[in-house]
């Protein structure tokens, strides 16, 4: 077994605490990777607190992960030691079913296997990447771009696989009306990969306080959702909308912002559930859906395109010992744009 230093919490609402786990000695198609960096995202919080389910405690969070490969299994053929790699949401799947061989294992009929918070095909719980180390099968392993930092890169493997795979599923690019609803860890990464992709982009917040931000990351326009006037304004306007809040909205309201065939899917995942009225759907065809991570190869594809089109995350490093103080000023919406956790500091 390996010994990996780590930080751990034990109960919903408690702090953070240094301690040492054990990670799984390399299977014959296992790579093991030495964590630089891993991101913070809104998902570990609702997780550590108990806000999804049951947990089973003590858990190590995040699934935002970039390192280097220090060793490998007798059979791996992708990587080798040496080589800058990342980890996401998910670390197996089934590998069988009909979703795993469509590339889409985030869906696996099974289930997959989260990156902490689950249990492994070998019987054992998942711990994520507030850690030094990890052992992943090499199939869930992504190659991260040269010309990619590893601190920004660890965002990337959630923020934006999330944002990137519906905007591409929904078909984002040149003459498509494209609104992303909130600017967070989510949405600005959203927001700068639709612009890349070549819609026309607007950012819908609830106050104009982020307007010069949202431009500069590519924005086309940007509008106050705490006007009522901008509802009026927008009505029947935008092919797609990208809502990643985790929030309880106004769903009608939303709705009306579409125009004929137009989608409105949902990344953030709000802790209650949404109301609406299905006349705001049929009126005008109107799509309502949702959409989790993306698979291995897309997940692969959007770290190329972003190395392609140098879009990158807004982030603050900080260090092990202020994991509690990000979770608060996350939660305040005290961040520009995401936390990433220099692993150096465990």
């Amino acid at each position: 077994m390996i010994t990996a230093k780590a930080r751990a919490v034990d109960g919903p609402h408690q702090s953070f605490h240094a301690t040492e786990i054990k990670r799984r000695d390399l299977d014959t198609h296992d790579v093991l990777i030495e964590i630089k960096y891993a991101g913070i995202c809104h998902s570990d919080i609702h997780t550590a607190h108990g806000e999804w389910g049951e947990v089973n405690y003590p858990l190590v969070p995040g699934h935002e992960i970039a390192g280097i490969v220090t060793a490998v299994g007798d059979q791996v053929q992708k990587y080798k030691v040496g080589d800058r790699v990342g980890v996401g949401c998910m670390v197996d799947s089934c590998g069988e079913c009909e979703n795993c061989h469509k590339g889409e294992e985030q869906y696996c009929l099974e289930g997959n296997i989260p990156t902490y918070a689950g249990v492994d095909k070998y019987g054992e719980p998942t711990q994520g990447g507030y850690s030094t180390h990890i052992v992943v099968t090499e199939d869930f392993v992504l190659s991260i771009p040269d010309n990619i930092a590893l601190d920004v890169a660890a965002p990337l493997l959630c923020a934006g696989i999330t944002t990137y795979s519906p905007l591409n599923h929904w078909g984002a690019g040149p003459g498509k009306k494209v609104a992303v609803v909130g600017m967070g860890g989510l949405g600005h990464m959203a927001v700068q990969i639709a612009h890349a992709m070549g819609a026309e982009v607007t950012v819908l917040s609830q106050t104009l306080n982020k307007k010069e931000d949202g431009l500069h990351f590519g924005a086309d326009h940007y509008y106050a959702t705490s006007d009522p006037k901008t509802f009026e304004k927008l009505a029947g306007s935008f092919d797609f909308i990208l809502n990643t809040v985790s929030a309880k909205l106004n769903m009608d309201a939303y709705f009306s912002l579409l125009n004929l065939d137009g989608a409105l899917v949902n990344v953030g995942a709000p802790g209650e559930p949404l109301s609406l009225n299905v006349f705001s759907l049929i009126g005008h065809r109107r799509s309502f859906a949702g959409s989790l991570i993306g698979g291995i190869r897309e997940t692969q594809e959007m770290l190329d395109f972003c190395s392609q089109h140098d879009i990158a995350p807004k982030i603050e490093v900080i260090s092990a010992d202020q994991i509690d103080e990000a979770y608060e000023r996350v939660l305040a919406s005290d961040v520009k744009y995401r936390f990433v956790i220099d692993i150096s500091t465990m």
